[in-house]
């Protein structure tokens, strides 16, 4: 985690708010950053392959990851199914 003093902040936070030690805090931090910082390009091609393993149809998936990566706390670009499809498939 570092030394990174609104991270340290961060991690305090969590530990008054939760109850868990700090290590704990720790990871659960690093984790949520991490998943944030996904590239686009991964995040499509994960959820893609979540969605398929459902039985979900590509219109469907590419609808809906679509809206999910508008809603992302890090806005993603706006990608066109055609540029989803590109992603996923090459």
């Amino acid at each position: 985690m570092g030394t990174d003093p609104e991270l340290v902040e961060l991690v305090e936070r969590v530990v008054a708010s939760t109850g868990l030690t700090p290590g704990e805090a720790a990871r659960l931090v690093e984790d949520v950053l991490a998943f944030h910082a996904e590239p686009v390009e991964d995040y499509v091609r994960r959820r893609h392959a979540e969605l398929k393993t459902y039985g979900a149809h590509n219109p469907e998936i590419f609808q809906r990851i679509s809206g999910e990566l508008a809603d992302r706390v890090v806005a993603a670009p706006r990608l066109t199914e055609r540029q989803l499809r590109r992603l996923v498939y090459g």
